[in-house]
């Protein structure tokens, strides 16, 4: 009987230990909140932005469906689904942008449902593939969602103070037209009617706002809203007078949530800045000039309603212009007044935690075809071609500390 005792406790307790080992592995402990991507929300917030920011991150992560708007054709259901856990996206959620060029004329072919292929469906209907007469398609993995106020709070003035040629580069911005919806702050400048662009790949939104509203209708999916009430052009579902609906799948309020949560995520501070590699790939970092175009230092303007925004010294590695990068990433798709060839500097904070959002390793550049900083650089052609040699003609030990210094970022 003791023994049948002894083996009744023993027997649960190694069978405890075993499965806490195994479930150990199967669910490894929650990360630690500096070395990812969402480390909350920025100081400073009233209690009815912190509600707001709240909202946006539960509509960030919200499932779409026919009822509430999406479809019939789309390229995601949900917003998160493209930004895992605010990183950048990867090869597999790649959207795909597409056109056409006539004679050096590119068309974004809207009347076939450009610029986006939208692949997927809801039941009863057959996912876009690209028209025939389009020669042009360029892959876009999502980008890092996290510090956009900071970016928001920049002054035209800042940017503009670093388009001038300078160290053998010279940044230029976008002008792009405003949205309908768009309300200029005191620090925008008007050029010919148009406002410098800011976010996206190729600076082509000037507003956090144009973005949201640009990527639910056509990033998602046919998603209408208060400001815009159309419809992609093949779309035949809903009450329509033409392809506008007379009842928007999302309202103003929606939006503007998250647009909040967009603009009150924090920027993850910076890991090992004591490490001696880390110290000195920064001093390299800046010897062979990626500062130039990776500005490391930036000051924001006054963003009304938002004092952490405000008057911040912020540290992007970004100077948020658009440079030639040589024909190697030349899409073929030009935006605003960017050319094929130009892209914005992608800010670098946060770069060094892309991987852990990624899942499946480390994708950079627009498309994710850089697997490694090392890899990447070798891509900077055009304005950055002098770097890029000057990387190549350092010491393999010096390299590595640059990437060591990437990695803090």
């Amino acid at each position: 009987m003791k023994v049948k005792t002894i083996y009744k406790v023993i027997v649960p307790i190694i069978f405890g230990v075993v499965t806490m080992a195994a479930c150990g592995k199967l669910f490894p402990a929650a990360p630690v909140p500096e070395n990812t991507l969402a480390v909350g929300v920025i100081p400073g917030l009233t209690p009815s932005q912190l509600q707001e920011h709240a909202l946006g991150d539960d509509e960030f992560s919200q499932i779409f469906t026919k009822q509430e708007g999406l479809g019939p054709v789309f390229n995601n259901i949900s917003c998160n689904n493209c930004h895992v856990g605010n990183g950048k996206g990867s090869p597999a959620t790649a959207l795909i942008r597409f056109g056409k060029v006539t004679n050096g004329i590119f068309d974004s072919l809207v009347s076939e449902n450009g610029p986006n292929l939208l692949p997927n469906c809801i039941p009863g209907y057959t996912g876009d593939v690209l028209p025939p007469d389009a020669n042009v398609q360029v892959h876009l993995i999502a980008p890092t969602i996290m510090g956009l106020g900071f970016i928001a709070a920049l002054a035209d003035s800042t940017i503009l103070a670093n388009a001038y040629p300078h160290d053998g580069v010279s940044g230029v911005p976008n002008y792009v037209n405003p949205t309908s919806f768009f309300t200029p702050q005191a620090y925008n400048i008007p050029y010919n009617g148009q406002y410098i662009g800011r976010f996206g790949r190729k600076a082509t939104a000037i507003a956090l706002q144009d973005q949201v509203v640009f990527a639910l209708a056509k990033d998602l999916g046919g998603i209408t809203c208060d400001y815009n009430m159309v419809k992609p052009y093949n779309y035949l579902v809903g009450p329509y007078t033409g392809n506008y609906v007379q009842d928007p799948d999302v309202s103003a309020g929606f939006v503007n949530h998250l647009v909040m949560y967009l603009l009150t995520n924090k920027v993850p501070p910076r890991r090992d800045t004591t490490n001696p590699d880390v110290i000195a790939g920064g001093q390299l970092f800046a010897s062979i000039k990626c500062i130039s175009c990776h500005i490391p230092t930036m000051v924001t303007s006054t963003f009304p309603g938002f004092p952490s925004l405000s008057n911040q010294t912020i540290h992007p590695f970004s100077d948020f212009l658009l440079h030639d990068m040589g024909s190697g990433l030349d899409d073929g798709v030009p935006e605003g007044s960017a050319k094929s060839f130009q892209w914005r500097t992608a800010p670098l904070w946060g770069v060094g935690l892309s991987a852990n959002s990624q899942g499946e390793g480390l994708f950079l550049l627009h498309d994710g075809r850089a697997t490694s900083f090392i890899q990447a650089v070798q891509f900077h052609n055009g304005e950055a071609s002098a770097r890029k040699a000057a990387f190549n003609a350092l010491p393999q030990q010096q390299q590595q500390q640059i990437v060591a210094f990437l990695n803090s970022l």
